[in-house]
């Protein structure tokens, strides 16, 4: 078990965003930091209102967006259009190439005007295969669901066809999210490699201790510990099968 705490993170703050990254992205570069397994970007984003990434374009990748407060609006060069909130799945296809845009100015498709900043966790794996054709789904998941138990989000995983929210173009890789209450425990999928994070709340993992807001663990040839909720929690875990190369 590798734990990266939430302060060793580095990090890009401007005047509407407030972004941590758990890998190397951008203009932080790391040699021994660039991904876990399939895993290439976790980034822990606060985008200020009526503001955002303007277009830009991404290729050959799987972008999946978890958002934890506030209201995403995403728009893109396929024709797709929607307003991303919790409990809602979404996945992103880059494919051949595509072009998008991610904002918090949800009032402007519906309802009225707000100024609450946007809280999300938006992470990429790299798809089986290049060149695939550009994709987009989203899909909510009831509240309930996501109440004390580890459920599949987004996940090309076999064992998953039919249970994920959403599918993901990889099947060595699924995510797992869970919203748990103080004394409420998930048990972590036993597989090859693992990435567990803690975007909201503090949980105690079994055999590490105490992980508070923003923390990470990297789990290689392990896994089966449970996770305990010290106080108000929110999980994601990407459960994979295999790494790059």
């Amino acid at each position: 078990m590798d734990i990266r705490r939430a302060a060793e993170r580095r990090g890009t703050r401007i005047d509407w965003l407030d972004s941590k990254h758990s890998f190397s992205f951008g203009g932080h570069h790391d040699p021994d930091n660039t991904h876990h397994g399939l895993l290439l970007v976790n980034n822990d984003d606060v985008v200020q209102p009526g503001t955002g990434f303007e277009t830009h374009p991404h290729r050959d990748m799987e972008i999946v967006t978890w958002v934890l407060r506030g209201s995403l609006v995403h728009q893109d060069s396929e024709g797709h259009s929607g307003v991303i909130y919790p409990g809602l799945a979404q996945r992103m296809s880059a494919g051949t190439g595509i072009l998008h845009s991610e904002k918090n100015d949800s009032w402007r498709l519906a309802g009225e005007r707000h100024s609450d900043p946007v809280h999300f966790v938006q992470m990429w794996v790299v798809p089986d295969e290049a060149g695939i054709e550009p994709g987009y789904d989203q899909q909510e998941i009831d509240h309930e669901l996501l109440a004390g138990e580890l459920v599949p989000v987004a996940s090309g995983l076999p064992a998953h066809e039919g249970i994920a929210a959403i599918r993901i173009r990889n099947r060595y890789a699924g995510l797992h999210a869970a919203r748990l209450e103080p004394g409420q425990h998930v048990q972590l999928p036993d597989a090859p490699l693992l990435h567990l994070f803690v975007p909201r709340g503090s949980v105690d993992l079994e055999g590490a201790g105490v992980l508070d807001t923003g923390d990470a663990v990297r789990f290689t040839a392990t896994g089966g510990h449970r996770v305990t909720a010290v106080e108000p929690a929110e999980i994601l875990v990407w459960e994979m099968h295999a790494t790059l190369g």
